[in-house]
């Protein structure tokens, strides 16, 4: 049973109950003309009713559930309302995509020849990624710590402080104390064995008893510990079970339980196919533990704490003898290894640092990336101000709210920039800038792991360079970013329009049709009209009369090289039946798309495949090139206009490759349609040649 569609409300909401409601649709998206709709039961869409509304040219029913709907060029402003609408704030709609959205859509871009390297990257991102949440709890505790041992309140790195800041730096040094058990626990859940097994092994090398036969004097017998007079370090071995066993503090480590939970999981897997399902509850872990915590002591920590201090050295060595080298690599390295969650290995490495050599020499150069991030959405933010985008100042006040405070730049990074790609190449420079005055500067250190906001200046040493260096990198991407936009001059001429119709529409202002429509929505009827008998392609005439009417002639050139046909020819629905006005269709013999008529360009689709013009006559051309090309998402498509600006006849509007539109499935036929055909007296085209780009094809006459 069809929803009905009729009642008060706004075209929008008509739509809406027209598709079957909020709840039936599962994805909407729009092209130049036409709102497309994926719903879950197509049979609720009362195409009946929704023809019949005002400011709906036709509706095209699909396959799959999919249905079109032509609007015309207010289809921006019509989505923009649907989307808008109070009933898809819920599930089932097409909104923004989500920052999981996007960092999924980023790992499957970065998907190489090799799966097991992105798995290997995948298991070590997912392995620290929870534990975001703790890490900055602990990094704040430390920040507050330091800014009052700043202030002369308590001396933070006292050797006799006071139980009560012992205890302060219990809740900060638990987290990082205790992260292998928190490691193997998310790796042994990645690869999908028992967490609880994975870190039950590694909390038993770090059990008091344990640990205390790392100290000569607890009187263990069968320990040995001799001195390191280079390094000034103590090394201690056990003999169990007459084997030596080299001895290490494993609180903090991560590249022991990430290689633990590796071979833990083929030990783990293996045992549930010997063992029948009925005791695998029982034998399993039993045997798991029995096994693995003998290797991991004997084997897998000391092969862990060696690769872990090996990494630290090198970067160590690079740090002391290429200082600029290091500090302009890390901040350039960050921006392309945090959306893939490829940034946790350096974090690891952090934390390597601090436990061997009581400092980190990353963190420093690292906070030119952050801040380099946050000032880019600075940049939007007064962006957002200055053009009224609503959406967007929310968007990146809350980003930035996240980055200066907390030191997080996931919600900037997924949220802003990897929307707009004209942010990146700016953000950069920001993070150069601050590289290289770490550099020059000699290098910033700190001894805590700390994430990089505002409240955590005081950690870093020397904390003037620090400050200067994150500084400069703020304020140069965000001038970058707010002098030469985040959007192109196309995108901000769309959205400036989008505002404006949102706006009048929330004053209750009728939309009166402007430059940025391509088919006014009071011809909308009219041409709805029309589109209910097809008129024959020879000619067509709002009023009836013959195409030999007097009535000044205005001559359409072709606006790609190619085979003209009709447009019952070209095998879409609702060109064939004139919703959008006659025209023609040339299959293209190249992939210059020129402008088939002097005008304003008013209508230029961010992926390239339609543009509208208007005459000086107030002819309205639509030119779509391919069929369903919307779905390309721009690739293969140059754009060479911008909206807004007057074109000649001949100017390049597009160059389209061919092969790729082709290589996609869509048909490549390009079509050119006058949209405003029912205010004309007559639109005759001229089909069944073989012509060049600026060849008349259609004679218009008012």
């Amino acid at each position: 049973m069809n929803t009905p569609v009729a009642g008060p409300g706004t075209l929008a909401e008509q739509i809406l109950r027209g598709v079957g409601g909020a709840e039936n649709i599962e994805s909407l998206t729009h092209c130049a003309t036409r709102l497309r709709f994926q719903l879950h039961d197509g049979a609720k869409a009362d195409t009946a009713a929704l023809d019949a509304l005002g400011g709906v040219m036709a509706t095209v029913p699909q396959s799959g559930d999919r249905l079109q709907i032509v609007i015309g060029g207010a289809v921006a402003r019509v989505y923009s309302e649907i989307m808008n609408l109070p009933s898809m704030a819920g599930g089932g709609t097409a909104g923004p995509k989500s920052d999981a959205d996007v960092k999924a859509a980023m790992r499957a871009k970065s998907r190489g020849r090799y799966a097991w390297v992105d798995n290997f990257f995948e298991y070590l991102s997912d392995s620290f990624r929870p534990l975001m949440g703790v890490l900055l709890g602990s990094s704040l505790i430390i920040a507050i710590a330091s800014v009052l041992d700043a202030l002369g309140v308590v001396d933070f790195r006292a050797a006799d402080k006071s139980a009560t800041w012992v205890f302060v730096d219990a809740m900060w040094r638990s987290v990082l104390y205790f992260l292998p058990v928190m490691v193997a626990y998310n790796a042994a859940k990645k690869l999908k064995i028992d967490p609880w097994v994975g870190a039950a092994v590694m909390a038993a090398v770090m059990t008091p008893n344990f640990t205390g036969m790392l100290n000569p004097k607890s009187g263990i017998p069968g320990i040995t510990c001799t001195t390191n007079g280079t390094l000034g370090t103590q090394e201690c071995v056990a003999h169990v079970f007459g084997l030596p066993m080299q001895l290490n503090d494993y609180g903090g480590q991560v590249f022991v339980p990430l290689l633990m939970v590796a071979v833990l999981a083929l030990v783990y897997k293996g045992l549930q196919r010997i063992f029948p399902e009925t005791v695998h509850l029982v034998f399993v872990p039993f045997f798991s533990m029995l096994i693995m915590i003998p290797i991991t002591a004997f084997l897998i920590g000391p092969m862990g704490v060696w690769a872990g201090n090996g990494l630290g050295s090198g970067l160590s060595w690079l740090n002391g003898n290429a200082p600029i080298v290091f500090a302009i690599m890390i901040p350039l390295l960050y921006p392309f290894l945090v959306p893939l969650g490829l940034h946790w290995p350096l974090n690891a490495l952090m934390l390597v640092n601090i436990n061997t050599l009581g400092y980190d020499f990353i963190q420093g150069p690292m906070g030119a990336w952050n801040f380099a991030c946050f000032g880019a959405t600075a940049g939007v933010l007064l962006l957002s101000i200055r053009h009224r985008e609503k959406e967007m100042r929310q968007t990146s006040v809350g980003a930035l709210a996240a980055g200066l405070l907390g030191g997080i730049s996931e919600p900037s990074l997924y949220g802003i920039h990897l929307r707009f790609k004209r942010i990146y190449p700016r953000m950069l420079v920001g993070c150069l800038v601050g590289g290289v005055i770490v550099g020059v500067l000699g290098g910033v250190d700190t001894k805590a792991f700390a994430f990089t906001s505002l409240l955590t200046i005081p950690v870093f040493s020397p904390m003037g360079t620090y400050a200067i260096a994150i500084t400069a990198s703020f304020f140069v991407s965000m001038a970058l970013v707010y002098f030469s936009d985040f959007r192109t001059p196309q995108e901000r001429a769309e959205a400036n329009a989008e505002r404006d119709a949102a706006e009048a529409a929330a004053r209750g202002e009728v939309v009166a049709a402007d430059d940025r429509e391509l088919v006014t929505v009071g011809a909308t009827a009219g041409a709805a009209g029309a589109s209910s008998s097809a008129p024959a392609p020879g000619a067509v005439s709002a009023a009836g009369a013959p195409t030999s009417t007097a009535g000044k002639a205005i001559e359409l050139a072709a606006p790609v090289a190619g085979r003209v046909v009709g447009l019952d020819e070209v095998g879409d629905p609702v060109f064939a039946s004139r919703a959008l006005g006659e025209g023609v269709g040339i299959e293209p013999a190249d992939g210059r798309i020129v402008a088939p008529v002097a005008g304003e360009l008013i209508i230029v689709a961010a992926t390239g495949h339609a543009f509208g013009i208007r005459t000086a006559d107030g002819v309205e051309v639509l030119i779509h090139v391919g069929i369903d090309t919307v779905k390309m998402k721009g690739e293969g498509f140059d754009v060479r206009a911008q909206a807004g600006r007057q074109v000649s006849v001949g100017e390049l509007l597009a160059e389209v490759d061919l092969d790729a539109v082709r290589a996609a499935e869509h048909p490549t036929v390009t079509l050119m349609t006058v949209t405003n055909t029912a205010d004309l007296t007559s639109v005759e085209p001229h089909t069944g040649q073989t012509v060049a780009a600026g060849a008349p094809v259609v004679t218009v006459r008012r």
